[in-house]
């Protein structure tokens, strides 16, 4: 039987606010709208979720992954949308992912490099947000590369142009982005991890994880998830089955 919605209510929203982090260092799922409030489709998932459970929500942004995970213990929110990873599933419990999106590399126009797989070799330093999920992805994986950490995923990018590094790592849409409108550099094809997007919850509300994954099962069959990612200009980006 899942849980009741009373009970949802109790354990997220005990004084009747839905506190949620935002991430804004992912663009491709959260930008701070003209009114300063957060925009994109984890904020509307946020206030979709608060609507239903008739409560009020109130948000808590942070300029990266890793200062979402590091605040947890404070108990600063009871709801997050991060990537799935097998780190932060020690204290975090993570629902289906909603959106996926590809982890890649920027690189100098002149590089050798023309595939992901290349980059993993002696000598090569890779620019990457610290405590980003491809951060802890590639800390795990690669056997050679070093990588080079800056304090978020756009501080990654800066690293990288102005110490001259090979590469840059993150997702390719603002990689994309920022190749457009820079010359000399281009975004690797293919990827080095598809990233799964999730809703998160603190292991110590996970009792109430059945009714969060129903209600976002039913965002994406709805069709909310994909209008969400369209109306915040992120209609690329791919919805998770």
């Amino acid at each position: 039987m899942q849980t009741s919605k009373c009970r949802v209510r109790a354990m997220l929203a005990p004084e009747g606010r839905l506190k949620v982090a935002i991430n804004y260092g992912n663009p491709v799922l959260a930008q701070r709208r003209e009114d300063g409030e957060p925009g994109g489709v984890s904020a509307a998932l946020a206030r979709a979720l608060a609507a239903e459970l008739d409560v009020a929500v109130g948000f808590v942004t942070y300029d990266a992954a890793g200062a979402v995970v590091a605040d947890l213990e404070h108990a600063d929110w009871r709801l997050a949308f991060l990537a799935r990873d097998p780190k932060r599933a020690e204290t975090i419990h993570f629902t289906s992912p909603y959106v996926l999106i590809e982890g890649t590399y920027l690189v100098p126009e002149a590089a050798p490099f023309a595939e992901v797989e290349a980059l993993d070799r002696d000598g090569v330093r890779i620019a990457v947000g610290e405590g980003a999920a491809y951060d802890l992805y590639l800390s795990r994986t690669l056997q050679h590369a070093e990588l080079v950490r800056a304090p978020t995923s756009a501080a990654a990018i800066e690293l990288f142009v102005e110490q001259g590094l090979d590469a840059a790592a993150g997702v390719r849409q603002p990689l994309t982005r920022y190749a457009e409108a820079h010359g000399g550099y281009r975004v690797l094809p293919g990827r080095f991890t598809a990233i799964e997007q999730c809703m998160a919850l603190p292991r110590a509300q996970a009792e109430v994880a059945d009714y969060v994954e129903a209600f976002l099962a039913r965002m994406k069959h709805e069709g909310m998830v994909q209008r969400a990612l369209s109306e915040s200009g992120q209609g690329d980006a791919e919805v998770a089955p």
